[in-house]
């Protein structure tokens, strides 16, 4: 059982930074929202490539353009942190089960 603790820790782990990761992009992409960075090239067409999809479905399934403020990264950063805090938070609980 060691070894499928060790596995749930180390799924925990890497969810854990990739949704971290995936936090600071949507930062990034709210920021670059304010500016009017070049289309063209390649870290600008990157970030919107990751985030955009993700806030089109919100934008689709939620108003969340309060007086031309586009709130749908505040929304996917929300679930973010809702996803680091329970499913993060329940793969090391259940790592810490497994082990004992």
């Amino acid at each position: 059982m060691f070894i499928l603790a060790n596995f749930f820790e180390a799924i925990a782990v890497i969810l854990n930074y990739g949704l971290t990761f995936y936090m600071w992009i949507v930062i990034a992409g709210a920021v670059l929202s304010w500016v009017s960075p070049d289309p063209y090239n390649p870290i600008v067409r990157f970030i919107n490539m990751a985030t955009e999809p993700v806030f089109y479905q919100i934008r689709k399934r939620l108003p969340v353009n309060f007086g031309g403020l586009d709130i749908s990264p505040i929304i996917v950063i929300l679930a973010i942190i809702f996803l680091q805090t329970f499913v993060v938070n329940s793969l090391h609980g259940l790592a810490r089960t497994i082990a004992q």
